[in-house]
């Protein structure tokens, strides 16, 4: 088995070149900024789990043993409240891209690929030191 066909190095592998991808469309989205008619464009969200649905894995789930211990269940994700912001606006020429979300959305997108990389290496160091090998 090489060390591509690893699912955790394939999923990463997709990540990362999603996060190139995005950062593409966002540079054209700022690019185009005073463009009229111009609508910025973004990628719909990277999701592991619907890249990790060809693989099996264990199911692993949580229970609360004490009635004072802390709920972990995926019924309880939206308990913060989370909601999408509807923050698109359009200038008088028509165009709808606003240079501050498309330049916060270019940082939050360096800082996942960042992220992503930062994992992909430290997951090489732990398979070479597995081996027996210098990191």
């Amino acid at each position: 088995m090489g060390l591509m066909d690893m699912p955790v190095f394939a999923a990463l592998t997709d990540k990362m070149r999603w996060h190139q991808a995005r950062q593409g469309l966002l540079a054209e989205n700022v690019a185009n900024a005073e463009t009229p008619n111009y609508r910025g464009r973004d990628l719909a969200q990277y999701d592991f789990a619907d890249q990790m649905s060809g693989f099996s894995s264990a199911s692993v789930t949580t229970l609360a043993t004490q009635p004072m211990h802390f709920s972990v269940s995926s019924s309880e994700g939206g308990a913060f409240g989370a909601q999408r912001m509807a923050n698109f606006e359009i200038t008088p020429e028509g165009n709808g891209v606003s240079l501050e979300d498309e330049m916060m959305k270019v940082t939050t997108n360096m800082m996942d690929y960042q992220a992503a990389t930062t994992v992909y290496q430290k997951s090489i160091k732990i398979l070479k030191t597995a081996l027996g090998r210098s990191a």
